[in-house]
Order: structure tokens, then C-alpha cells, then sequence
């Protein structure tokens, strides 16, 4: 697991800066959410691949597990044929402090990583679904069902993605970010009191389309602040203050876990919110 979480470190900023360099500032948050779009798509497709394999293949999870290493391995071939677009000026040197990133990127890093907080890893909201259902639905069934609804939350996710960017371009990202963490909030407060399969579809949806106003114009917001010369290394400071945010929201989540299991999406409802009147009241614009 941690080799693959460094998998995606490395390609994570790099990944951005090279989109963000491509896209004229205007037009930066349907950029973005294109590309979100496109990789949640594929989230849709390999969870349902995964059911597919469990559901009628009768696969057991460590050979889903091998059919997807296949599949990421393939990306590697369409990788050859990017042309990157190299500026003139280049940075020498990796030391942080001699480089002067704008107050509102350091404001915002704040606000990203009290979000980060509250925004643990997916497996607890397919967790909460599983244990409501354990008791209700036979056998296979109860895992069935949660892995479907991952499906929805991610399509919900793709369809989402752009147009979120484009309302972005237009309204301004920090409005845009700070009603995802409210979406979020109130999606994790549904969970909380969930126990129908028809509550648990309108709640990941609603948890699909907080991230989907979220994610990538975060990213988008940040390559806003900052300078061409410098984009990459202050994505790459973004990327990494989130992911220890979400690792230690996480961790948190799972003690709160081992207490009751709605105790994770109690916390994530009171941190989001945080987060949400923090954005308000910090403005970076």
C-alpha cells in the first residue's frame, strides 16, 4: 500500500503541472475537470470490471487485484506519445525556502489540510454501507452492494467533474471549493443516519459531487496562485499536505471506528464544516 500511494506521488504533481501549463487560466477549471472526469470514468469502469470478476467470474479479491496491475500497466504505452511544452527558464535546485510562493497559496494549504482532516479514505463510506446491509442482504450480497455503490459514487464523480470546473471558471474557485466541503459535510452527516439502500444511493452521490466540486478545482485554484517557473514544486507541496492530512484523517476515522461506526462521519461532518467556514473567513481572494 505505501508503494502504491508513492506511485501516485510521483506522478500526481508532475501530472497537473503539466496540465495546468497547458491551459489558459480562464478555461483552467474545465480543464481540470475533464481530467477528472476522465480518471473517475475509469474508477467506474474497474469497479465494475471488479464486480463483474466477483460477482460472475467468483475471482477472489487477490486475483482483481492482479487483473488490475495489468490494466494500470497499460498506461504506460500512450505515455510515450505526450509532447511536453519545456519553458525557457528553469529551476535550479530543490530548497524550499528560496523560493517566495504567494500568502494566499501558503493561506490555502491551511484550508486544504484541515479538509484533508476530514476527507479519509472511501473504504470506511463502503464499510458503513456494508455493515447496514450485512444483516439484511444474504452471503455475497452485502459486499456486492457496496461495490456497486463505489461504481455510482464515481460515476456521479466523472459526471460531475466538468461541470463543476466550468462553474469555477465562472463563479470563482474558492466559492466553488467551499460548497463541495459542504456537500461533503452534508453527506456525512446522512451517513450517520443511514440504513436504507435508497439513503445510501442519494448519500454517495452526494459524496460524488462534493469531491467532484472539490478535487480538481483545488488543484486548479493552486495552479492559479502560483508562477509557471515554480507550479510544480507548489503542487507537489499541495498534493503532499493533503495526502498527510488524509493519511491522519484516516487514521482518526478508524479509531473513531473501533468506538461506533458513525463516530468517523461525525467527525468528518464537524471538520468539513471547519474547513468550509475557514475558506469563508480566510479568504484567499
Amino acid at each position: 500500500r505505501p508503494l502504491e500511494r508513492v506511485g501516485k506521488g510521483l506522478r500526481i504533481a508532475p501530472r497537473d503541472a503539466l496540465l495546468a501549463s497547458s491551459i489558459s487560466p480562464e478555461k483552467r477549471g474545465r480543464g481540470f475537470g475533464i481530467r477528472k472526469a476522465a480518471d473517475s470514468s475509469g474508477a467506474v469502469l474497474g469497479t465494475l470490471l471488479a464486480f463483474l470478476l466477483f460477482w460472475f467470474g467468483k475471482f477472489n479479491f487477490r486475483m482483481i487485484l492482479l487483473v488490475g496491475a495489468a490494466v494500470g500497466f497499460l498506461a504506460l504505452f500512450p505515455l510515450a506519445f505526450l509532447k511536453e511544452k519545456r519553458g525557457s527558464e528553469r529551476v535550479q535546485g530543490l530548497a524550499l525556502k528560496s523560493i517566495k510562493f504567494p500568502p494566499n497559496f501558503k493561506k490555502y494549504l491551511l484550508v486544504a489540510g484541515v479538509f484533508g482532516l476530514s476527507n479519509f479514505t472511501y473504504m470506511f463510506f463502503i464499510l458503513r454501507a456494508k455493515t447496514a446491509f450485512i444483516s439484511v442482504f444474504p452471503g455475497r450480497l452485502a459486499t456486492a452492494i457496496p461495490i456497486l455503490l463505489y461504481a455510482w459514487f464515481n460515476l456521479v464523480y466523472a459526471l460531475g467533474a466538468f461541470p463543476a470546473g466550468v462553474i469555477s471558471d465562472r463563479i470563482g474557485r474558492r466559492k466553488t471549493i467551499a460548497i463541495g466541503y459542504l456537500v461533503f459535510s452534508f453527506a456525512c452527516l446522512g451517513l450517520v443516519h443511514s440504513e436504507t439502500v435508497s439513503s445510501f444511493i442519494i448519500l454517495f452521490a452526494f459524496y460524488g459531487l462534493a469531491l467532484a466540486l472539490v478535487s480538481a478545482n483545488q488543484v486548479a485554484f493552486v495552479a492559479d496562485m502560483v508562477e509557471e517557473k515554480f507550479r510544480g514544486t507548489a503542487l507537489g507541496l499541495f498534493h503532499t499536505t493533503v495526502s498527510i492530512a488524509t493519511l491522519l484523517g484516516s487514521i482518526i476515522a478508524g479509531i473513531l471506528w473501533n468506538k461506533g461506526v458513525n463516530l468517523p462521519f461525525l467527525y468528518g461532518f464537524f471538520v468539513s464544516l471547519l474547513a468550509a467556514v475557514m475558506i469563508g473567513v480566510r479568504s484567499p481572494h
